[in-house]
């Protein structure tokens, strides 16, 4: 199932459901956020696609007239904005890696330590994907914003006047949702752009926190 945001022609809030052949929207009866349809899966101990299919019989809208109209939303958000929080993990890939690693390589003897961007790395690799029952490694974390900072899709990305770069980045996005119990909700997928300030962060690798934090994007779809 793939689900959308948008807005209607009247400017109010709509839940989509896109059909399989990508055509057209089939809204969600009564829903106005993502967000909401999620706590009441969790509330009523429906999964949440059978709850959104059940209610995906809403009039159906031109996905590319929506499209057009600049009309998209992210697929996820929050009421508040403050409780939205954008975040993310470095060092998953061998080239960001090296690229950090060669920022505070040793040039003498002792140069046959690791770094410690390499030994993030390593740590990575050797505990990423934990047996069951088991807690894998942590992973390198940085913060993004919340979600004043999130630009909906086919959205421009500002560039602060203080930014030295602006470089996108495709990532892969994991959407969560705490519950009402406080449970972590695992609520699905998206592609997202990630977009840093690479000049500035290379200036010195602990100016990584910095460069991170610029407007980001994801889906339009989940």
């Amino acid at each position: 199932m793939r689900v959308v945001q948008f807005k209607a022609l009247d400017g109010t809030r709509r839940v989509g459901v896109v059909s399989e052949d990508g055509a057209t929207l089939h809204t969600v009866k009564g829903a106005l956020r993502l967000h909401s349809l999620v706590l009441e899966a969790e509330r009523t101990g429906q999964q949440l696609e059978a709850l959104i299919q059940a209610r995906a019989t809403g009039p159906t809208v031109d996905y590319a007239q929506v499209i057009a109209q600049d009309r998209l939303l992210a697929p996820l958000d929050h009421p508040d904005p403050a409780h939205c929080i954008l975040s993310g993990t470095g060092l998953d890939h061998l080239g960001s890696a090296q690229a950090r690693d060669s920022m505070h390589a040793k040039l003498d003897a002792a140069n046959a330590e690791l770094t410690d961007s390499m030994k993030m790395f390593k740590i990575g690799l050797e505990g990423g994907k934990p047996k069951r029952g088991k807690i894998g490694s942590q992973p390198e974390w940085f913060y993004k914003g919340d979600g004043d900072w999130l630009a909906a899709p086919g959205q421009g990305l500002e560039l602060p006047p203080f930014a030295l770069d602006g470089g996108e980045e495709p990532e892969l996005v994991g959407l969560y949702v705490i519950g009402e119990r406080g449970d972590v909700l695992r609520v699905g997928y998206a592609l997202g752009n990630e977009y840093s300030d690479h000049v500035l962060e290379k200036q010195n690798y602990l100016y990584l926190a910095h460069s991170k934090l610029r407007n980001s994007s994801f889906g339009p779809e989940i």
